[in-house]
């Protein structure tokens, strides 16, 4: 069947599997932080504008990624780096009010679980979500018939149920655009690829205190949780929290799966403060997952701690990459990675459809690039007529003719050139994946 074909099968039983999960009461547990995000309005010409003042002398060889912002040049140094190289990441400022003073600024949701619950909620399907900054704004944006999370009680409520405990967290999201044109000095850089970097002030999130009843209602009604997302540790820098976390995340997937044999583990990955942190976190808990995801950034520098040679643009080297990942963490049942251009998943046979799964995350992620929003089914069945990424369609028939077509799924995304956001789609890829299992 041809790629088309299969994505608009895909979108045809869109509606039926989410009717079916709201009928049968069947939802994703995702967790497990939750913060309220500050979206910059980004202009390129304010950041000329501000680099021409404070930075007029620099040049492109001179700039270097701050692990702590605090002035107005570490602020530039920072985003400069990430427009220069076209990726996303995270770095730490200690006072946001260098970016109030020059940015516009609107509320958005930041966490991969309470954003996937909002991917999912735009198109009617229910989940539970883990919360940390459980702020009044953050429990505002929430706020749905379709997104729940447990009471001191024990209970599944709505988030305007919610009484405050933690303190609010707060992340600055730069978005920058493909073909922006960047004056450094004497040079012109056009950005090559549009991405995000997360300016982060961490609070409650350098801990995630996980909340108890949560855990305890997806072991107490594991029949009824189809899948649970793990994420969310990557502001962590005390390994000692860290170890904590995990060790009680390893008896709480035990008890999960002894209660639902057949539901999915699912960790997704991100962009880690420590390297430390990053390399304890995989190999404690790695072993304890069915399903690792990560994308292209991810892979590559997970890969690099482990000294294992890839080359970023091979799809065949991809593979070997995370062959290599599974075989030495022993994750479950197998990897998923996810770009623009492509998603695969690399393991074991699954008792559903992944590829289709692969494709209602492709397309929920692809709508909010488009939208900038959380897409509606209408919305993303607008998607339809987009053709699929060249790069990805090249990579599917490389991976046909070659010793791994057993072992790997991969599905082309609708290509989109010149993404309106880049913000969220990891978290919305992970919401559209979720509705397979």
């Amino acid at each position: 069947m041809a790629m088309y074909d299969k994505y608009t099968s895909a979108y045809t039983q869109l509606a039926p599997v989410v009717q079916e999960r709201v009928e049968k009461k069947r939802y994703p547990a995702l967790g497990f932080t939750s913060n309220l995000d500050l979206l910059c309005d980004f202009e390129v010409s304010i950041l000329n504008r501000l680099l021409a003042q404070y930075l007029p002398q620099a040049t492109a060889a001179e700039i270097k990624v701050p692990e702590l912002i605090v002035t107005m040049e570490d602020l530039l140094h920072a985003i400069i780096y990430f427009c220069m190289q076209g990726i996303g990441g995270e770095v730490e400022i200690a006072n946001g009010s260098l970016l109030d003073e020059h940015f516009a600024w609107k509320q958005g949701m930041g966490g991969t679980g309470v954003q996937a619950a909002m991917a999912l909620a735009a198109i009617g399907c229910p989940s539970i979500v883990h919360l940390t900054d459980d702020s009044k704004e953050v429990c505002e944006i929430l706020d749905s018939p379709h997104i729940y999370t447990v009471s001191p009680e024990g209970e599944l409520i709505h988030t305007n149920q919610v009484i405050s405990t933690q303190e609010q967290e707060v992340h600055y999201i730069i978005q920058f655009k493909k073909g922006d044109i960047i004056q450094l000095g004497e040079e012109r850089i056009t950005i090559p690829v549009s991405n995000r970097l997360i300016l982060t002030k961490v609070t409650v999130n350098e801990h995630v205190p996980f909340f108890e009843p949560f855990f305890e209602y997806i072991e107490n009604h594991a029949a009824s949780i189809s899948s649970t997302v793990l994420s969310s540790f990557n502001c962590i820098l005390d390994p000692a929290v860290l170890q904590a976390r995990l060790e009680y995340l390893q008896g709480h997937v035990e008890r999960y799966k002894a209660g639902n044999p057949q539901g999915i583990v699912f960790f997704e990955e991100a962009h880690y403060h420590s390297e430390e942190i990053r390399k304890l976190c995989a190999e404690t808990i790695y072993s304890s997952v069915d399903i690792l995801s990560l994308n292209e950034e991810e892979l590559q520098s997970l890969l690099a701690m482990y000294s294992f040679p890839h080359a970023s643009q091979d799809i065949l080297s991809a593979v070997q990459g995370v062959k290599f990942l599974r075989e030495k963490f022993g994750i479950k049942q197998g990897v998923i990675v996810h770009t623009k251009d492509y998603s695969m998943y690399v393991g074991d046979k699954l008792g559903v459809d992944i590829e289709r799964g692969l494709m209602y995350g492709n397309l929920v992620a692809t709508a909010k690039a488009v939208q900038g929003w959380y897409a509606t089914r209408e919305q993303i069945g607008e998607l339809l007529q987009l053709e699929e990424s060249r790069v990805g369609l090249e990579a599917l028939e490389r991976i046909s003719s070659s010793e791994y077509r057993d072992e790997v799924v991969l599905v082309p995304t609708k290509y989109l050139d010149k993404p309106k956001y880049t913000i969220g789609l990891g978290d919305s890829f992970v919401a559209g994946v979720q509705l397979c299992f």
